[in-house]
């Protein structure tokens, strides 16, 4: 197989701490020996005059003008300067110049000759240009339009012609490739993955239960991710927690990753209700080792309709019996994890969960086994390259 250089368009900074599909899968594609540059997000929500944004902002311009960094193996980080106020027609020309200054000095100094461009990033064919690549392939892990403060109509038509202009387009829903593969016919449906070894690693004598969460009583029911209004039904988890005081919930994550004005008042009024904020992925697995029952509260909109949680395969792998709401993504998975249609079903499936009653441990792990980064990222490279034409 071909090792070409590749230019990972990401829409999420290298250095955030909830890794994502694209961190991992810059990773991988370094492992597997191409050199590659990952680019931090291009910045398709215009920023606020929020604490976050323009800590944020001040971290971008430190960082972009270090220019970029060796990270790992194979794998460089490049922050580029750009405008991000993209609906002004002037700075979408403005930033394709700074783009295309600015990648030629980064692809000068790292001595890369990228053939591929593998991006996220609906926007990409406004603002790079693609032409320059053998290959285009565009990744479609959400549907972007549906988060909170978003150009809708504006990112549609962007997304739409970006599909349109991929040579391959890989997705991770089965309503994300119905959607898609009218626009694409060379699409291609891989769900989200895990780590297997990492979060397997939760159930080996050596790893311990973290500190602060031993402190914690049990029955521990745990959720790990973004605590954001538009994912998380807090109306469920607050039912569960008022009906059964006994139960500790453990809630893991950054309260309004994308979504900034995320209202958690009601989960804080349970005193059964710990919200312990985001922790390292190095950490997670000496957490989950410490949960009785892994949870997937999420709402059921437009957002999480074309959503695979990727906490799905990390819970298995880690051992755990998992409850969630019934998303349309999970529905083949049924026979591994308790789907939930209503507050009553999911409260009822966590408390069966935990009289032990469901799915077996040996076939949650064998399900989880077969959902590795390393399997799904060689499955998309025989992909990319079976075909062999070139971008047009």
């Amino acid at each position: 197989m071909s090792r070409d250089d590749i230019v990972l368009i990401s829409t999420a900074d290298w250095d955030n701490p909830f890794w994502t599909n694209k961190q991992h899968v810059a990773v991988e594609l370094a492992r597997c020996g191409h050199k590659v540059l990952y680019v931090d997000s291009l910045a398709i929500r215009q920023p606020s005059a929020s604490g976050a944004d323009l800590k944020r902002i001040w971290r971008r311009i430190r960082r972009g003008l270090a220019g970029p960094r060796l990270v790992r193996d194979n794998l460089w980080v490049w922050s580029p300067l750009i405008l991000p106020f993209h609906r002004y027609s002037w700075v979408v020309r403005l930033n394709r110049l700074l783009l295309r200054m600015g990648l030629s000095r980064c692809l000068a100094s790292t001595g890369m000759k990228p053939e591929l461009c593998w991006t996220y990033n609906p926007k990409t064919h406004q603002l790079i240009d693609l032409d320059r690549f053998t290959r285009v392939i565009f990744h479609c892990v959400d549907e972007i339009k549906a988060q909170p403060d978003m150009p809708v109509a504006e990112l549609e038509r962007a997304e739409r012609e970006m599909v349109s202009r991929a040579d391959i387009c890989f997705v991770t829903s089965q309503h994300l490739l119905e959607t898609r593969k009218a626009w694409n016919d060379n699409t291609h449906y891989f769900s989200n993955v895990a780590d297997f070894a990492h979060f397997q690693s939760a159930m080996s004598e050596d790893v311990c239960v973290h500190d602060d969460l031993a402190r914690i009583p049990e029955p521990r029911i745990g959720f790990i991710g973004a605590l954001s209004a538009y994912k998380v039904d807090f109306e469920l988890v607050s039912e569960m927690a008022r009906r059964h005081p006994e139960w500790s919930i453990v809630l893991i994550g950054k309260v309004g990753e994308g979504e900034r004005n995320t209202d958690v008042s009601m989960l804080k009024r349970h005193a059964n209700v710990y919200m312990l904020g985001p922790r390292a992925y190095d950490d997670l697995p000496a957490y989950l080792k410490g949960i009785g029952v892994a949870i997937l509260p999420c709402r059921i909109n437009d957002y999480t309709r074309a959503m695979f949680p990727m906490k799905f395969f990390e819970y298995l792998a880690a051992g755990k019996p998992v409850v969630s709401t019934r998303l349309h993504a999970l529905q083949d998975y049924a026979h591994v994890a308790r789907l939930a249609g209503t507050h009553d079903e999911f409260i009822e499936a966590v408390a069966t969960a935990l009289r032990g009653r469901g799915a077996t441990l040996d076939s949650r792990l064998d399900v989880a086994r077969e959902q590795t980064y390393e399997a799904r990222t060689r499955k998309m490279l025989d992909l990319i390259y079976a075909r062999g034409h070139q971008h047009a």
